[in-house]
């Protein structure tokens, strides 16, 4: 079958419609680039990276990656896997001695908990697919939730390092036995530190070696340097009865220091520019200008359904917060999944995968239609508007 054709004129729609979010306070600002077969077919900024301070979205503005920082973990733990250092069916233990000993809750309440020993022992693939047991203090859903959040893990976490951040979390108990659920959770930072240990790096300086140098990401890190300040944007969150963004420099100012938690579930700063060179990677099956970083086959491992019998994330999943609607999307190792575009009532293609962030940023790559796609903004959370699921329609209907 012959590659989809794009109309870039179609494309236009997407900057018509979401001038609109801008326009009325939605938004502070936005910036979105699409490539079809390699070539960059769109892009557009509007709006401000700072309203306050009058500076306008520019093609160079940084921002806050969140939950996109988990992509690039699942790739750089990939990476290693690819070179034998561990197998996704390894206990976690193995490389984390301290989740040997980690109990699942089974009942009462935050400070009096109820547990019993696990069944089996959480497995890396399980760190992946969020299958671990682990869990996120914000989900408010459960009293293990609520375990976290006592114990500094809500919005933030402690002021430590990843590895004693990982011994911290295996001291609480598991929302359920390894496997048995999927649960969106700092499962990813535990990959984290998994791949700190596999490789003998702090997770900043692998990523830096084989990910972001590589790959030429000249402006993601862990945190923005001061010379760069000019260039991030500010943070922003909905108030008042009309959700105007409104900025939130108490969430914010953290992205423009060094952080002791390299955290690889949300961490890092970066440009659309620099992350869509690594979708583009991906899209490509693992290499982009001459650089390999892994093998077509373990993108296609990574982009798999990998929950059990492949259920979708509404038969397997705890109906909590995420990055993407639940019916007829499954995950994989690090990405969510697209398995039937009709189930989830959306635009797409089987087989497409990414992955978005809390300030409601977006990657998506189509392998079927041959697309990448990232959308950055710093609008804080991600639910606030349908952002996601109206982008799809508006690039699908571009495609002929």
């Amino acid at each position: 079958m012959a590659r989809s054709t794009i109309d870039r004129q179609r494309l236009g729609r997407i900057g018509s419609h979401f001038q609109k979010y801008v326009d009325d306070g939605r938004l502070p600002g936005w910036q979105v680039i699409i490539a079809h077969g390699g070539d960059i077919v769109y892009e557009a900024v509007a709006g401000h990276r700072d309203i306050e301070a009058g500076l306008l979205w520019t093609d160079d503005t940084i921002v806050r990656l969140y939950s996109n920082s988990k992509i690039v973990t699942a790739v750089a733990a990939m990476i290693l896997w690819e070179e034998g250092a561990f197998e996704l069916r390894d206990p976690v233990h193995a490389y984390i001695p301290s989740f040997a000993d980690t109990r699942v809750y089974k009942g009462g309440n935050a400070t009096a908990p109820s547990t019993v020993p696990q069944l089996d022992p959480m497995r890396v693939w399980q760190l992946f697919a969020h299958t671990s047991g682990l869990t996120y203090g914000f989900h408010r859903a459960n009293p293990v939730d609520e375990i976290y959040r006592l114990n500094g893990f809500e919005l933030g976490s402690p002021d430590l390092s990843l590895d004693d951040i990982c011994d911290r979390l295996a001291t609480f108990p598991l929302c359920f036995q390894p496997g048995a659920e999927w649960n969106y959770s700092m499962s990813t930072d535990v990959l984290g530190r998994l791949v700190e240990v596999c490789s003998g790096r702090t997770l900043d300086e692998f990523f830096r070696t084989r990910i972001f140098e590589p790959l030429s990401m000249v402006d993601t890190a862990f945190h923005c340097p001061e010379p760069k300040h000019g260039r991030l944007a500010a943070l922003y969150s909905p108030t008042g009865p009309g959700r105007t963004a409104a900025r939130n420099d108490a969430l914010g100012a953290g992205a423009k220091s060094p952080q002791k938690f390299l955290s690889g579930g949300g961490g890092l700063v970066g440009t659309a520019r620099d992350y869509h060179r690594f979708l583009e990677m991906l899209r490509r099956g693992g290499e982009l200008d001459g650089q390999r970083l892994l093998s077509p086959k373990s993108v296609q491992m990574m982009a798999s359904n990998h929950l059990p019998d492949n259920a979708d994330l509404t038969a397997y999943g705890r109906q909590l917060f995420a990055e993407t609607s639940f019916d007829g999307v499954g995950f994989g190792l690090g990405v969510s999944v697209m398995l039937d575009p009709v189930k989830a009532k959306v635009a797409g293609s089987v087989g497409d995968f990414g992955w978005g962030g809390a300030a409601s940023t977006w990657a998506l790559v189509d392998p079927v239609e041959d697309i990448s796609l990232f959308f950055a903004t710093q609008l804080l959370p991600s639910s606030t508007w349908p952002i996601r699921s109206q982008m799809r329609p508006l690039l699908h209907q571009a495609l002929s």
